[in-house]
């Protein structure tokens, strides 16, 4: 086995068919075919031995698929762009990897296996990455599926598999994620001439990734994705799951040399292809502290390598149906952090306190003697919604997945407007049904509390 970086490349880009089948239509799929082509001689830049494909655009439900097919071969047309015309593809596949990879997996508790009968569909994005990036199957490939229910531990021991496959078999690849940044599209025809980024808030964080991108910022964007996903409304499966799987097998730190070849709209969302070289520094170590896992231990809520069976990011499953995590402030009475009925998840009233320390950002309502003090209405509602971010995401959710919510303050006429403040930098584009009570006193010195009710 090599200690050297067994990752020469990493590429990000998106996968729609536009850029291969017709950029002339447009200037801007113009303009990311050319980025394409910037990145596919990146590629002959470096000594890869086989390309690794992460697609978005390949979904499983049961476990994780690794495509094992020695020359998978067919004619492929697109679900939503057909009329753009077919896909003919045959490609290389790096069987002895693919085969290695799943081994790697199962070591690691994961539930993988092997794809290899003829017939079997590759989807659009893979087909798109490899025929722009690996036009001549100079590079034998291997493409990955993305689970649709795994989470941030799951995907990250994912992408640690295909490093340890990698550096067992001595192997050098590049690594590509198949992903837009948005993921928002238009829902009915639109001409070429018409294409533009579907809102304003999406273009505004497809450009604080790029930004990160740039800087080779790769394990800081992993840890910020919950953020992004919550503020850009985009469907789990393609939100922040690639920059995990791409972190994980890279290696999780920010010493890259990170380069955007092209940017531009595509049917709505935001396309970008963008390249990530190891450097021996760059920016530095990540800024954020979301935790790290090395094992799967089979349920999607229990997640961890320790012997007492709790998760390695501190969420305990009391039950099937309930949700407590200690990255949230710890409850003042017997109940949980969430309940999960059905489809939906009740969260108990949620405060501003700081987990650990129980510290009350903007200062407590009052002091020890009950004498009133001064206090921030405006940092201790950001803290209250941070905390109810936390519980939701230890139970597989998100702010976006918010329904309905219910906000008690202990003092209306003076915390209103500041409250309301805040809550609308988060919820503004999330449009959850809000009502807002005044009530005499909560359990603990603080102004604000909420009570939600989500996906």
């Amino acid at each position: 086995m090599s200690d050297e970086n067994p990752v020469v490349l990493g590429l990000y880009v998106p996968p729609h068919p536009h850029p291969l089948l017709c950029p002339e239509k447009n200037e801007g799929w113009q303009k990311i075919r050319n980025a394409y082509e910037d990145a596919r001689k990146k590629i002959d830049e470096v000594n890869a031995d086989l390309i690794i494909v992460y697609s978005t655009l390949w979904p499983s439900i049961v476990g994780h698929q690794i495509q094992a097919q020695p020359e998978p071969e067919w004619t492929h047309v697109d679900d939503d762009f057909h009329f753009l015309g077919s896909l003919p593809y045959k490609f290389k596949t790096d069987t002895e990897f693919a085969h290695e990879y799943k081994h790697k997996c199962e070591k690691r508790g994961l539930n993988a296996r092997t794809i290899a009968y003829n017939g079997f569909p590759i989807d659009t994005g893979s087909i798109v990455a490899l025929k722009l990036l690996n036009p001549d199957n100079k590079l034998k490939s291997c493409i990955v599926s993305s689970n649709m229910y795994a989470n941030r531990s799951e995907t990250i021991v994912l992408g640690k598999a295909a490093r340890d496959a990698l550096i067992e078999q001595g192997k050098k690849a590049v690594v590509v994620v198949v992903a837009s940044l948005s993921n928002r599209m238009f829902t009915t025809h639109i001409e070429p001439s018409e294409d533009r980024i579907h809102s304003s808030k999406d273009e505004e964080w497809n450009n604080k990734i790029m930004d990160f991108f740039s800087d080779g910022r790769l394990e800081d964007l992993s840890q910020l994705s919950r953020q992004i996903h919550s503020q850009i409304r985009v469907q789990k499966v393609v939100a922040y799951k690639p920059i995990w799987w791409m972190a994980a097998i890279m290696g999780q730190h920010n010493n890259y040399d990170g380069i955007i070849h092209g940017y531009a709209p595509i049917h709505g969302s935001g396309a970008a292809v963008m390249s990530l070289v190891p450097t021996s520094g760059s920016i530095g170590d990540k800024e954020y502290d979301e935790d790290d896992v090395e094992t799967y231990q089979g349920d999607r809520n229990v997640l961890d390598s320790s012997s007492n069976h709790e998760e390695e990011d501190g969420n305990k499953p009391l039950n099937k149906n309930t949700i407590s995590t200690s990255k949230a402030p710890k409850p003042v009475g017997a109940y949980p952090h969430a309940r999960k009925v059905g489809d939906l998840l009740y969260l108990s009233g949620v405060g501003p306190r700081q987990p650990e320390t129980n510290e009350i950002p903007g200062g407590p309502i009052k002091d020890k003697d009950g004498n009133k003090i001064e206090y921030d209405i405006k940092a201790q509602t950001r803290a209250c919604i941070e905390n109810v971010k936390l519980i939701l995401e230890a139970a597989g959710s998100t702010l976006n997945d918010v329904q309905d919510v219910t906000v008690f303050l202990i003092d209306m006429d003076r915390d209103f407007e500041g409250y309301n403040e805040i809550y609308s930098e988060y919820f503004s584009d999330i449009e959850a049904t809000r009502t807002t009570i005044a009530v005499t006193a909560l359990p603990t010195p603080i102004a604000v509390e909420m009570k939600v009710v989500a996906r």
